[in-house]
């Protein structure tokens, strides 16, 4: 990025905020694009054309675009839109700058309903959207109110986040091995990936997603009041317990749509609201938005980096993501004397 261009960052005025949306924009296609023709057998742009033009059902290249390439990249960019608007919105709601789906255990708790789900439940349509939500829900508010009953503080959420998803996730270790059959594949759905994706598992989690999305817009001017503080957001009229509820809520359906068909996923909620805060501030209405965008990129770049890194073998894009989301955390963690809302 230029560097005249980055010196006006955050963009300041709302025509410069709609700038930075449609740069994001662009960079998802582009990332789409490449996500498309990425892969063990790689496809060009003009054997992409040819297919999305001719239609040929029969041939090699349309079927590796419709069962392969299309369900994977539609899955990153919905897991990536709704792990960092989850992030964003459990930053906010909790004032935390360290909190995200995965560190304070709600990937952990999707996760473990969903697979229990499966175990228990297999072939019902729909049932690990729906246990995943329920399961990122619930795991939110224990450790929500455990916090707040220990003393609602930066570190006490993010320890009791660390002890809940470790629980959960010996309680996932404990299901595969009581059933492996019930649970093939359970190393990817561990680590996160996309391998194997298929269209018919994302529909339910898509429709979970778009209620999230649209929740978390509705709720972004609130969440601006209620990050000036409980007292603050109450002199104004706001329903503090409410909001922060139907907050929660909307991150559960996104975190937990998410983790249903990409597994555990690690930091897209975590790095993406922070860049996309360095990119149009904190103001929700913008904020949301970009980091739709932006978790998109990201998610779509580090999934066809993976496919391509050790060709013709998968590096399992949860694997990348936590090389690049652990130095992260250690960052944050590190400036937590020196700033104590957000840099």
């Amino acid at each position: 990025m230029p560097r005249s261009f980055t010196r006006t960052l955050p963009a300041r005025s709302a025509k410069g905020k709609l700038t930075v949306l449609l740069v994001l924009a662009a960079a998802a296609l582009i990332a789409a694009v490449i996500s498309l023709c990425s892969g063990s057998q790689s496809l060009s742009l003009g054997q992409l054309w040819q297919v999305l033009c001719t239609g040929d059902t029969g041939s090699t290249t349309w079927r590796i675009f419709v069962y392969v390439r299309l369900p994977r990249t539609l899955a990153c960019m919905l897991a990536g839109l709704a792990l960092a608007v989850a992030g964003a919105l459990i930053q906010g709601v909790l004032n935390n700058a360290m909190a995200s789906p995965n560190v304070i255990g709600v990937n952990s708790g999707a996760g473990f309903f969903a697979i229990a789900a499966a175990t228990l439940l297999p072939g019902v349509p729909g049932i690990m959207a729906a246990a995943a939500f329920l399961g990122a829900l619930l795991t939110t508010l224990f450790i929500y109110g455990l916090a707040a009953k220990a003393g609602l503080s930066r570190v006490t959420l993010v320890l009791a986040g660390i002890a809940v998803s470790g629980i959960l996730s010996a309680g996932i270790d404990t299901i595969t091995l009581l059933y492996p059959d019930q649970v093939v594949g359970a190393t990817g759905f561990m680590t996160g990936s996309f391998s194997g994706v298929a269209l018919t598992s994302l529909w339910p989690a898509a429709a979970y997603i778009g209620a999230g999305f649209v929740l978390a817009l509705f709720l972004a001017a609130d969440l601006d009041l209620l990050q000036l503080g409980e007292e603050t957001a109450t002199s104004l009229g706001m329903r503090v317990g409410l909001v922060r509820f139907l907050c929660i809520l909307a991150s559960s359906l996104l975190a937990g749509a998410a983790v249903s068909f990409a597994g555990l996923l690690g930091f897209v909620g975590l790095l993406v609201p922070h860049a996309a805060r360095r990119l149009v501030g904190g103001g929700n209405r913008f904020l949301l938005p970009a980091s739709a965008l932006l978790g998109m990129a990201f998610v779509l770049g580090c999934d066809s980096l993976g496919r391509v890194l050790f060709a013709p073998f998968e590096l399992p894009v949860g694997i990348l993501m936590s090389f690049l989301g652990g130095p992260f955390f250690l960052f944050l963690l590190l400036r937590q004397k020196r700033s104590r809302v957000y840099d």
